[in-house]
């Protein structure tokens, strides 16, 4: 008797993007809608809360059944609802959190929460099967993490940022630059252009730590155009980008590579929004390329911005291992992605 397949429906709404999909058998996307926020928050420079969670009541349920239609299934076909419980913002994660709750509770589905970033690593479960163990690049706007995974659902930080994250700084760079946001693919592009000639600092820290710092990096960036317009000298805004691009990519790739041989894994998936930096994608590309016994896993563009199909993957996964949210679920913004 052939095994009957799996079908969840995954909502995400952690920052400003809402969005639902369905997925079968966590690995097959029926469906993927994202309505992005973007337009909205642009004139601000960056995300503001109150407008995001505004944005998502607005289109959370046009999303979900735009997802469903798409699919070509109806709400009876689905096995689980997968959401996004955290972390992310509060008041946008209570949209999905509340929109999931009350779906499971209508339909008699059972209902599983999913830590964002995990969906991060297993939107590249939507492309190729794990190896285990690998290790994950988690690179976005409010995280930069690597981390060690022994076997499906378990997770291990063995490095993250002590400050801003990756993304974070890029968007703050950009803001110097008078850059419109989201600063990093204008960072990225202008980096390009540019030469990386503008000698800046790279956070090794401690020796051996896997931690990550950009803190210092962001700080020397704007000190560089302060004083350079305080001197009446113009900077290239290409070079800059790229110096900068290029200090950030150095500290990324050695300590993945030196945490993957340490820790002998089989595979190494990027993940999260920076993903989609191409100057990153290459650095790697060109590291793991060098090493044999390692597969290097990138994710296609559409799958490292947030989105569901992530979320259901993962929520697939959760569920198979039999884990169930309870219709009390409520956000967390803090979730622990070692404990979730």
């Amino acid at each position: 008797m052939s095994k009957k397949d799996l079908i969840v429906l995954g909502i995400e709404t952690s920052c400003d993007e809402t969005a639902a999909s369905v997925v079968k058998n966590g690995t097959e996307i029926l469906s993927n809608v994202v309505a992005s926020q973007i337009e909205s928050h642009r004139r601000f420079g960056g995300v503001v809360p109150e407008l995001a969670s505004r944005h998502h009541v607005e289109q959370i349920t046009i999303v979900i059944e735009e997802a469903i239609q798409k699919a070509n299934v109806t709400f009876d076909d689905v096995d689980a609802i997968a959401v996004t419980e955290g972390p992310g913002l509060v008041g946008a994660l209570l949209v999905g959190v509340n929109a999931a709750k009350a779906l499971a509770f209508s339909l008699n589905k059972p209902l599983v929460g999913v830590h964002h970033i995990a969906g991060h690593i297993y939107a590249n479960r939507l492309i190729t099967d794990f190896t285990f163990p690998l290790l994950s690049l988690v690179v976005s706007g409010g995280h930069t993490e690597l981390i060690y995974m022994e076997k499906d659902g378990s997770f291990q930080v063995i490095g993250e940022t002590l400050d801003d994250a990756a993304g974070e700084a890029y968007d703050k760079v950009a803001r110097t630059l008078n850059l419109p946001y989201p600063g990093g693919p204008h960072i990225d592009k202008l980096a390009q252009a540019g030469t990386p000639n503008i000698d800046l600092p790279r956070a090794w820290l401690e020796e051996g730590s896997y931690d990550f710092s950009f803190s210092g990096l962001k700080s020397a960036v704007i000190n560089t155009l302060h004083n350079a317009e305080q001197r009446g000298e113009k900077i290239s805004p290409e070079d800059l980008a790229a110096s900068f691009q290029a200090s950030v990519i150095e500290v990324l790739t050695e300590k993945t590579v030196r945490a993957a041989k340490e820790y002998g894994v089989k595979q190494v998936l990027l993940a999260g929004g920076v993903a989609a930096n191409k100057g990153l994608r290459a650095s790697l590309e060109k590291a793991f390329g060098e090493i044999d016994e390692v597969e290097l896993i990138i994710p296609p563009l559409y799958l490292c911005t947030d989105n569901a199909a992530m979320i259901a993957a993962a929520g697939s996964m959760l569920y198979e291992a039999g884990k169930r949210g309870k219709l009390d679920m409520n956000a967390n913004p803090g979730l622990d992605i070692e404990n979730f």
